[in-house]
């Protein structure tokens, strides 16, 4: 097993790769639309590109963590396709944010542009749907071998169904087509790795849910 410190600087190298190839994609897209008005700081599009890109930091994140609590090439190949679709698609959103000119916080809270911020209650760092708490976060890190196996699994499941959630009220709101696009990307490819994690649970003899 890698120490766990060599997780910490994967993620970040991989955030770093995936901003700027993800922002690389965000700004030809724009080109197709740059004559049009940017969205407002409110839109659903601006709402979208922001909480999607937390939701995402923290699907990256796991990924890396269970990465180092197992042996298994299949959960690690899968934890490394998550990684990197995730981390580029979050360099898009950010770099959408930029060429924009909108802020990449606000002052609303999560899940507001859904007409959803009052639900999102943040409890324990879980502000969005699907969202991995900090002590779920912290025991996946204390957990090897086919225990941080089943539980990322599990957490994952959770978290691509926030997400697809998520992509599903952009797909309805949004109006930029560029990120319409990418939204309805996003629903099917976790649609896609749901279904493929439920066989990999079963594999294990676990469940989606425990």
């Amino acid at each position: 097993m890698r120490r766990p410190a060599l997780a910490a600087g994967a993620l970040a190298a991989v955030l770093v790769v995936g901003a700027a190839a993800g922002w690389a994609l965000a700004s030809a897209a724009g080109e197709e639309e740059r004559a049009l008005p940017a969205p407002a700081a409110d839109s659903a599009d601006a709402g979208f590109a922001r909480d999607m890109a937390v939701h995402h930091q923290q699907a990256v994140e796991m990924s890396y963590v269970v990465r180092d609590r197992t042996d298994d090439e299949e959960v690690r190949r899968l934890a490394y396709d998550i990684a990197q679709t995730q981390a580029n698609q979050r360099g898009m959103l950010l770099g959408w944010l930029d060429l924009w000119e909108l802020p990449k916080v606000s002052a609303d809270p999560p899940m507001t542009w859904m007409g959803m911020g009052d639900a999102a209650a943040g409890e324990d760092g879980a502000l969005m749907p699907g969202m991995a708490t900090d002590a779920e976060m912290e025991r996946l890190g204390r957990l090897n071998g086919r225990q941080a196996e089943v539980f990322y699994l599990r957490l994952m499941t959770k978290h691509h169904r926030g997400g697809v959630h998520m992509a599903e009220g952009c797909v309805r709101a949004c109006e930029v087509d560029t990120g319409k696009r990418l939204a309805s990307g996003m629903v099917e490819g976790q649609e896609s790795e749901i279904r493929l994690m439920a066989g990999m649970l079963k594999a294990r003899g676990a469940a989606s849910r425990p």
